[in-house]
């Protein structure tokens, strides 16, 4: 005897997920490749302006995408430790691990 197949099984079985669209990178991602690119430190505010003008990410309509990223950074920071891409320099100001290092590497031969 062959086993019946339920209507809900039925349905399950015709419908397939559309595959999902492409994102973008996040914002953290565009913040790390921001500082990357910069010569010093970054507020927040400047990193999202950079962001948004060499189009690595834009805010989908917050009303402050600075604030949100500036907990992401910190959040970043607090929770991986010493494996974070983070430092945070002064207040409100932050640059990635690896761009500290070669200062201060760079002050040491001065």
């Amino acid at each position: 005897m062959a086993a019946k197949t339920t209507k809900t099984e039925a349905k399950k079985a015709t419908i397939t997920k559309a595959p999902k669209p492409e994102r973008g990178m996040s914002a953290l991602d565009a913040a790390a490749k921001v500082l990357g690119e910069a010569s010093e430190p970054m507020a927040t505010k400047a990193m999202i302006e950079a962001m948004a003008a060499k189009k690595y990410w834009t805010s989908p309509g917050g009303k402050t995408p600075h604030a949100t990223l500036y907990a992401a950074i910190l959040r970043e920071i607090n929770v991986k430790g010493n494996e974070s891409r983070f430092t945070k320099t002064d207040r409100g100001h932050f640059t990635l691990k690896d761009q500290t290092k070669k200062a201060a590497a760079r002050k040491g031969k001065a």
